[in-house]
């Protein structure tokens, strides 16, 4: 793990970002950049021993953040889900290259993206140079194609900087905090049914927040100019069948799956160059959402 850096951690209010801006924060400085508008927000990161800064990803709103630092980790996201991609074109294209030009003498510079960037892999393995498209636009409309337009931005900011950059394509992130599969609990949970696209599995490989913030000085170490692109998922290939119907088996919840061209087109994801250097990851996916159950929803398990 890293330690006696100076970090800044965008997004530390979300999902990804919170475990791991709380890890980190044991044994190095760590800068959280937000907005801080909902009540309780400021708290709760400073209670895990981060030091929350106001800033504006969109109108370049820097002024608090330092220059001396040593590494930044960018999680903040805009999925307006509405089709306001103006807005979320500046916060997520825009912001970040206005955030890079501001930190462009740290050491290295970590950039989450997503797998929703690929086409849909048509049940064959795809490595970071596959085929991108608007894989998301059934369910967030200006999602992907922000996080293509981010990944070139950040691409043309780390050449003209000189700032070595990886570019980390997340997959699905889960655990205590919840994710992709506690959704699906709760859909289960309501009698909802769960889209899934024809001709299944629905492959997606979920990635446990114990894994993923461990992978982090690995990702530090990919960094590169030209950038350096990475899947970052899971070594287990899981689909959301399989989370579902496990799900049912702790909870006794019976998973109703909907058959629909609307849903995400499964992906099957190489990473190799990931576990080049973090190997296999440690949390068995079933282990994972046992956890979040236990964590969550501890009510709901029959055991």
């Amino acid at each position: 793990m890293l330690e006696n850096q100076t970090i800044l951690v965008t997004g530390v209010t979300g999902q990804v970002a919170f475990p791991v801006a709380k890890a980190l924060a044991a044994n190095n400085r760590v800068l959280a950049l937000g907005r801080f508008g909902r009540e309780g927000d400021r708290e709760r990161v400073a209670a895990i021993g981060a030091e929350p800064i106001v800033g504006d990803m969109a109108a370049g709103a820097f002024d608090a953040v330092p220059q001396d630092l040593d590494l930044v980790l960018h999680f903040a996201v805009a999925k307006s889900g509405d089709d306001d991609f103006d807005g979320d074109l500046a916060m997520n294209a825009e912001g970040v290259g206005l955030l890079m030009a501001h930190c462009q003498h740290a050491r290295a510079f970590v950039h989450c993206s997503t797998t929703g960037v690929y086409r849909g892999s048509g049940g064959k393995r795809i490595d970071e140079s596959a085929p991108l498209a608007d894989h998301h636009r059934h369910m967030l409309s200006t999602y992907s194609i922000c996080k293509i337009a981010a990944e070139a931005v950040v691409r043309t900011a780390a050449r003209q900087f000189g700032l070595p950059t990886t570019i980390a394509r997340l997959a699905v992130p889960y655990g205590d905090a919840g994710g992709w599969p506690w959704f699906h609990l709760m859909m289960m949970k309501s009698g909802v049914p769960i889209p899934i696209h024809p001709g299944g599995p629905n492959t997606f490989p979920l990635l446990h927040e114990d894994d993923y913030v461990s992978h982090l000085e690995a990702l530090v170490d990919l960094a590169s100019v030209p950038a350096t692109v990475v899947n970052w998922a899971g070594s287990e290939d899981t689909s959301v069948e399989q989370w579902c119907r496990y799900l049912g088996e702790l909870t006794g919840l019976e998973p109703r799956f909907e058959e629909t061209e609307t849903a995400l087109e499964p992906l099957l994801l190489d990473t190799t160059r990931l576990q080049s250097k973090t190997g296999p990851t440690r949390v068995h996916w079933k282990d994972g959402i046992r956890r979040l159950v236990e964590a969550r929803n501890p009510e709901l398990l029959k055991t």
